[in-house]
């Protein structure tokens, strides 16, 4: 997925975006979900959150591919509540994705539970820099538009 396709997110946010923050700074959170994104998410995302080759540009199917969770893509771009909701139903369209479109990313709620889902977040977050971290704070805490 894009830039262009998660910046046409719609908004995910809870009544309480400040207690949906997910903290990169719990390293048993973080522990935890380093093993869990080990086991569900490296083999599309990259054992190192690089993405796969070329994510930006869509492959002969249509679809783009797995984007990375480093600093360099946009997941950060995003509140924590919109990133639990892909990972637990996968890219929606019309909820988490543009109208129409079609994704490659499963929903992970039938194997991970709430609790698993905010560890991997917390372990993608805890790699990113300290301003990045800061910034997809803000944005995650930001009131409802």
């Amino acid at each position: 997925m894009s830039g262009l396709a998660l910046g046409l997110l719609v908004d995910g946010s809870s009544s309480s975006p400040q207690s949906a923050y997910i903290d990169p700074s719990d390293q048993a959170l973080v522990t935890a979900g380093r093993q869990i994104y080990a086991n569900h998410c490296a083999a599309c995302h990259g054992a190192k959150l690089e993405g796969q080759p070329s994510w930006r540009m869509r492959r002969a199917d249509g679809r783009l591919p797995a984007p990375p969770h480093d600093e360099t893509g946009h997941t950060w771009h995003h509140p924590d509540t919109v990133l639990m909701d892909i990972i637990k139903n996968g890219l929606v369209p019309g909820k988490t994705a543009p109208p129409g479109y079609i994704s490659d990313m499963p929903a992970y709620g039938g194997q991970l539970g709430d609790h698993e889902i905010a560890a991997v977040l917390a372990y993608i977050k805890s790699s990113w820099p300290p301003q990045v971290r800061a910034d997809q704070k803000q944005i995650t805490l930001q009131p409802p538009q």
